[in-house]
């Protein structure tokens, strides 16, 4: 807003503010996105600017065209709703075409525990039912064209000598558990795209449960990890390449589409496999309110559990604590999960636009609609009596209950754990290697070793550091104490026999060395008097050596001493 002030020569010679400017409306401020908070005039500024970007990460409904799309990611809310409160905006930028959440009824209320440091109770029931169930869309593309002289063709990898003469075995899982088998499915029906799919013939082939004689997929087809995925041969070498589901979730098969010339009879260049991954709500996820208001899905309380409504027997589908409102100052949820409930008992939508005083509308929202909930026979201020679930009795204070339109944001703990027992180790270090696409460890810092010596736990040092790290046993000299110098020298007897002496001469010469035969051979220390004396097994961490061997190539000793 632009203003000037401009001195007045009036009466009694007082300055008078002139404006020479104003905006054309009083949401002209606020963003597409902003515009859709509902009551955002109530909210403290950084949480309207958090919601902002929150509602880019929600999983609403991302397109309309979802047939003719192919993202490498694409997440998608089963069954979203409209909102009871709404702005202006939300029907002038049409966004019920794109729906990003779900109405929930929301008690403030601490329960259990559970609910501590911005974690929410979801009813399980609730989620059972359908609430913020949704999916992820990833595109896998086969390229067929030519590339390096060598070219690929789609065909399914024959059975060989041995898999043919065995009976099928039905697919098996990580812990041994054995895992169904895939639906018959209509490979010509309408999600397979393109004129140049084969028609399947007799399963003659391995995977012949998922895919067709043309090396692709079935449409609705359920892949399990570690299962083809395609199949390709090499039309040089003759070898056909099966690609595997990476990953530890199951597939279905939503869609697959041939890419190729319009001649006819030509080969595809491209096909395009697209699998849905379905992700229910499960503890970790992430959950916000349009006020900036976020928390992690922290348990699935049964419903039988929950606490309920004294009058109506209504449960909550969602628990926040009441601790996440003071601080923040987000009254507009409060007001939001008012206006909501009265919206719902008289079937019409809310106008939650801001600045609405300004615009010479009824004032106080709470006012208006705490009427409403009176004229139906609820309490004024949105707070009903409420019993315990688990002691069957009445709390002592009344709680604040209604609606709220929550996000399901895209923040998955199936996209962000990373654990691990035994795997792929550096080959340099023995250590485990890093990164979760490769199934490896989470370091083990300074600031972590710290944590568990204040803890008085140091004897885990030896856990994670040594035991479940890169654990090794080594030779040690205890004269020199060198960890580098130490070698296995074969037995005498095994040097005669590898001179061609023969097996007398080798039993002389066995019976001439200092320790005697009856061994293949024995570690020694050459610096210090060549003999296995002083040699002691130690188990250490093998970066340790590596370091030794590391100075040692610059020409720099490291001794051990006993202790």
């Amino acid at each position: 807003m632009c203003m000037c002030r401009c001195p007045d020569s009036g009466a009694g010679g007082s300055a008078a503010l002139k404006f020479t400017h104003e905006e054309l409306n009083t949401g002209s401020m606020l963003s597409v996105v902003a515009s859709l908070t509902p009551y955002s005039d109530y909210n403290q500024s950084p949480r309207n600017m958090y919601q902002c970007q929150m509602a880019k990460q929600t999983m609403g409904t991302p397109c309309q065209a979802l047939q003719h799309r192919t993202d490498n990611k694409l997440y998608r809310l089963q069954t979203p709703q409209t909102p009871l409160a709404r702005t202006s905006k939300y029907d002038q930028f049409c966004m019920d075409e794109y729906p990003a959440g779900t109405n929930a009824v929301v008690a403030v209320l601490s329960y259990t525990g559970y609910d501590m440091e911005d974690a929410m109770i979801l009813n399980k029931s609730s989620v059972e039912r359908g609430l913020a169930h949704a999916s992820v869309y990833k595109t896998e593309t086969v390229d067929l064209r030519e590339e390096r002289g060598a070219r690929m063709s789609l065909a399914p990898e024959p059975h060989d000598a041995r898999s043919k003469s065995q009976p099928y075995q039905r697919p098996v899982g990580a812990f041994g558990q054995t895992l169904p088998q895939n639906l018959p499915c209509d490979p010509n029906g309408s999600a397979v795209k393109g004129p140049m799919r084969v028609t399947p013939s007799p399963a003659t082939h391995k995977d012949s449960l998922h895919i067709g004689a043309d090396g692709l997929p079935h449409a609705g087809a359920i892949i399990w990890p570690g299962q083809t995925v395609y199949c390709a041969r090499d039309e040089t070498t003759g070898r056909y390449k099966a690609h595997k589901l990476k990953g530890e979730e199951v597939a279905t098969v939503d869609q697959v589409t041939l890419i190729g010339n319009k001649e006819k009879n030509a080969p595809p260049q491209r096909a395009n496999i697209r699998l849905r991954f379905n992700r229910n709500p499960q503890i970790g996820d992430k959950f916000a309110s349009r006020a900036g208001q976020k928390g992690v899905l922290s348990i699935l309380w049964p419903d039988v559990d929950m606490p309920y409504c004294c009058k109506t027997g209504m449960r909550p589908d969602l628990i926040i604590n009441p601790h996440a409102f003071p601080s923040r100052m987000t009254i507009g949820m409060l007001i939001e999960s008012l206006a909501s409930k009265a919206g719902a008992l008289t079937g019409n939508w809310v106008d939650a636009t801001p600045f609405q005083a300004s615009d010479g509308k009824p004032g106080n929202p709470a006012e208006h609609y705490g009427r409403m909930l009176e004229a139906n026979g609820y309490a004024k201020h949105g707070q009903e009596t409420m019993i315990s679930g688990l002691t069957g009795e009445e709390m002592q204070c009344d709680i604040y209950i209604g609606c709220v339109y929550y996000q399901r944001l895209r923040h998955m703990v199936s996209d962000k754990f990373q654990v691990r027992s035994t795997g792929a180790v550096n080959n340099l270090t023995k250590q485990p290697i890093k990164g979760r696409k490769f199934g490896g460890g989470i370091r083990f810092g300074e600031m972590e070793r710290d944590s568990l010596l204040a803890h008085g736990a140091a004897y885990l040092l030896h856990d994670r550091l040594h035991a479940c790290s890169d654990y090794s046993v080594m030779d040690v000299c205890g004269k020199c104490g060198s960890l580098v110098a130490p070698l296995n020298k074969p037995h005498a007897a095994a040097d005669a026999l590898a001179t061609g002496l023969g097996p007398v001469a080798a039993a002389a010469m066995s019976a001439m060395s200092s320790d005697g035969g009856g061994m293949a051979g024995r570690v020694v220390c050459p610096i210090c008097d060549n003999s296995s004396r002083h040699i002691s097994r130690v188990a250490m961490p093998y970066v340790f050596k590596y370091l030794a061997t590391e100075l040692a190539a610059m020409n720099i000793k490291l001794s051990i001493d006993a202790v």
